[in-house]
């Protein structure tokens, strides 16, 4: 009897141990995000100004959280903002906006309106902004970074979240839009899959140990693919979601791709966790999901004209543009970006695990206690 008691108190140390091991881990303490305007929380305004269309640094961009523009193409917070918010960090500041590396404690975003995954687009499109100039941004930040925060490398590498996407989209949006054809982008996909790898690899060379990878959304439910691409053929669309069946089946494509890569690199780096975030079907769950309180998901919040509320002549904010009076009953903002209530419930199938593999909760275990709870209840 008494070394059942004895057996017993171990198992019950032993649980004790592990559960305080766990909410020691991680949580992350800083955050590095690399993308487009998917991310983009001000980099593109801090760099052009309010130039460009859509003018994101003017109402109604930023309405309903902030109350004013930031920056960000959407009407409040983007996926990346409620990562930090789960993690009990400050939103991540664009990396334009900082005077100084104090502006960086928490981490630094990257991401820029427009960017792609490759130097330059198929459509012939040169960018600056691509996901290795973000690269060599981050490089030639970090020794900063580490001086005025007093760490050495590896202790910021090793508890940091890197977040390297959404990227990619813009590579085919830019031939697309220009009147390319799906199996002609179709050949472009290795490039930017190889172009996304040789990025993860880098970041786990300068020590990086824990990256969150987005795959693309289904472009056949966005609100300026369903308008460029409208067809009288029935058969060219889902019953159920009415989006454009060849459009999220070279979305898949991509991301079938992505998801070979990644299983790749897993087993050339085993001590680093490489997490596949499943932005296409935590999107298609909104889309196939009415329960969800999306009552016009294929409708743009804020736009112009048409069947689909955009026109690629009146945008969002500009002349002859409307707003809806409830963006959380739509999914897209300004016919190309999600509104706030859409990135919310992606971020937070995410979080959760239902939409990153390996969980990503898995990895930080915190995100079980703090972040569900946090999501759910914040504004």
């Amino acid at each position: 009897m008494a070394s059942s008691h004895v057996l017993f108190s171990l198992h019950i140390l032993t649980f004790i141990l592990l559960i305080l091991s766990k909410q020691g881990d991680c949580c992350f303490t800083h955050i590095f995000c690399f993308g487009d305007s998917i991310s983009d929380t001000g980099n593109l305004l801090k760099a052009f100004g309010n130039h460009y269309h859509p003018a994101v640094g003017s109402l109604p961009y930023g309405e309903t959280y902030f109350g004013h523009p930031t920056g960000r193409y959407s009407d409040g917070r983007l996926i990346l903002d409620f990562i930090a918010e789960a993690y009990k960090l400050p939103f991540i500041p664009p990396y334009l906006a900082g005077n100084s590396t104090k502006n960086f404690f928490h981490g630094v975003n990257f991401a820029f309106g427009g960017a792609t995954a490759l130097n330059r687009s198929f459509a012939g499109i040169s960018t600056n902004n691509s996901l290795d100039t973000q690269l060599q941004w981050f490089k030639k930040l970090l020794p900063s970074i580490l001086e005025e925060q007093a760490h050495n490398r590896d202790d910021i590498m090793r508890n940091a979240l890197f977040l390297v996407g959404e990227i990619g989209g813009n590579d085919y949006n830019y031939p697309l839009f220009q009147g390319g054809t799906i199996d002609e982008v179709r050949r472009f996909v290795p490039n930017v899959i190889s172009a996304i790898s040789l990025a993860i690899q880098e970041l786990i060379g300068l020590g990086a140990k824990t990256l969150l990878v987005p795959n693309n959304f289904p472009i056949g439910c966005v609100p300026v693919y369903l308008t460029l691409f409208q067809s009288k053929n029935k058969d060219d669309y889902d019953s159920k979601t009415r989006c454009i069946k060849r459009l999220n089946e070279f979305s898949q494509y991509h991301n079938a791709k992505l998801l070979e890569e990644l299983e790749k690199l897993r087993q050339q780096y085993p001590g680093v966790a490489i997490i596949y975030a499943d932005y296409y079907e935590a999107s298609m769950n909104i889309y196939r999901n009415p329960m969800l309180g999306f009552t016009y998901p294929l409708v743009t919040c804020c736009g112009g004209e048409g069947p689909y509320n955009f026109s690629s002549n009146v945008r969002c904010g500009g002349q002859g543009s409307t707003v809806c009076s409830d963006p959380s009953k739509y999914a897209s903002w300004d016919g190309i970006h999600f509104t706030e209530a859409a990135y919310k419930e992606i971020a937070h199938g995410v979080l959760n695990g239902s939409y990153s593999s390996p969980p990503i909760s898995n990895t930080c275990s915190k995100i079980e206690h703090d972040s569900l709870n946090l999501l759910l209840t914040s504004a």
